[in-house]
């Protein structure tokens, strides 16, 4: 079997002002990193200067970027109203600067106002590490008791508004105004939080717009920006929703098998590809992560490679990266065949480690920490080196 074709171990970096500086990101043996103008407000463009010396700041400590994580979709564009269009045409101008810039892979979301929601961004685990939880108890405290969202009693059931009223009542001050902060947090990258007002005048700005009309506008999108990325040499890859079902009552529609086929079979274009994150398709249990994989292989064009544990009540963790309920031994081996099958390499990074040992004491971005995805990179790569050695002998 041809040994050439291997995952691309790359890490997330924030830019410079990230606790983990690219050297660091060297030393974990990651030939490059995956990265994004931050800076730059969404819906801006990144000019080919902005971009280079970015670039320049990287290639300098002898690593490469040619994935970016992410290019924003403004709120016009996922709303279809507004400035859409001036919108849509300066991603475009985007997506040329950045293919002439070297960029191969341009990562994004369509993920209405919030891009992830955790409940909790230190749940203490029984070694003393700490690890990202979405706890749906809190989250409904949030949404009903803390946001206030009008109209919220209607997403649940008559039981489940008194468990999490009880739940509530006998919540302390202090764990309210924890969970508050959590599930308000900013893009990683912004430091910059949402307010409470922001979210509800956004919220109402969505008020209009269903699951069918989401994905409507997705289409629009990729009509038009799609030609452009297959013309410049850069594939699209699409982040599934984090977590993968409704949350604050707005539409979800990258979360199965189906939605991604909705998106396929509407936008056909070879440039409209999969940012396959097995964390986010995992943490619902009618996602089968292997059999989506082999399904979409060909239009893998980046993988976040991370482990949730689910519960019965809706609740989950992100684990070990060879623990949880994603069996990574078997994604694992399906990307190998698909590496020497399609004759290329994949880009991955290693998502959500655990804080743990001196990280514990440091400030840095949920689940951005050092120490622990580089603990999940060492065992990805030895799970990827074991099977293509297997492989290669059978």
């Amino acid at each position: 079997m041809n040994s050439t074709f291997a995952l691309e171990q790359l890490m997330r970096w924030y830019g410079p002002n990230d606790a983990v500086p690219l050297a660091h990101i060297a030393q974990a043996g990651c030939t490059g990193v995956v990265s994004a103008l931050h800076a730059i407000p969404v819906g801006e463009i990144w000019t080919k200067e902005a971009i280079q010396t970015y670039k320049d700041n990287i290639t300098a400590a002898n690593l490469t970027w040619t994935v970016v994580e992410s290019l924003p979709v403004h709120e016009d564009i996922k709303k279809g109203d507004g400035q859409r269009d001036l919108y849509i045409e300066r991603y475009k101008e985007c997506l040329h600067n950045l293919s002439a810039c070297g960029i191969k892979v341009v990562t994004y979301n369509f993920m209405p106002i919030l891009d992830w929601v955790r409940t909790d961004t230190a749940y203490r685990l029984p070694n003393g590490a700490e690890a990202l939880m979405f706890n749906k108890a809190d989250y409904a405290v949030f949404d009903l008791f803390l946001l206030k969202r009008p109209n919220a009693e209607a997403d649940y059931t008559p039981e489940e508004l008194a468990k999490y009223t009880a739940h509530f009542e006998n919540m302390a001050a202090a764990e309210k105004q924890r969970i508050f902060k959590n599930v308000l947090l900013g893009l990683p990258g912004s430091e910059i939080p949402f307010t409470p007002a922001e979210i509800l005048d956004l919220l109402n700005q969505y008020q209009h717009i269903n699951r069918e009309k989401l994905k409507s506008n997705l289409f629009y999108f990729l009509r038009e920006v799609a030609p452009v990325a297959e013309s410049v040499g850069i594939q699209l890859a699409i982040h599934p929703d984090d977590p993968p079902y409704s949350v604050l009552g707005l539409p979800r529609i990258m979360s199965t098998h189906q939605d991604i086929l909705d998106m396929i079979t509407a936008v056909p274009n070879k440039a409209n590809g999969l940012c396959f994150c097995t964390g986010s398709y995992g943490a619902r249990p009618d996602n089968d992560i292997v059999a989506m994989l082999k399904y979409w292989k060909s239009r893998v064009y980046f993988l976040h490679l991370r482990n949730t544990k689910r519960d019965d009540e809706g609740n989950f963790m992100e684990d070990n990266h060879l623990d949880g309920d994603t069996n990574m031994f078997a994604v694992m081996q399906e990307v190998v065949k698909l590496m020497q099958e399609e004759q290329r390499s994949i880009p991955m990074r290693p998502d959500h480690g655990h804080k743990m040992l001196d990280d514990l004491g440091k400030t840095t971005f949920s689940g951005y920490s050092a120490i622990g995805r580089l603990k999940g990179l060492a065992e990805l790569r030895g799970l990827e080196h074991g099977i293509r050695a297997f492989l290669q002998l059978n």
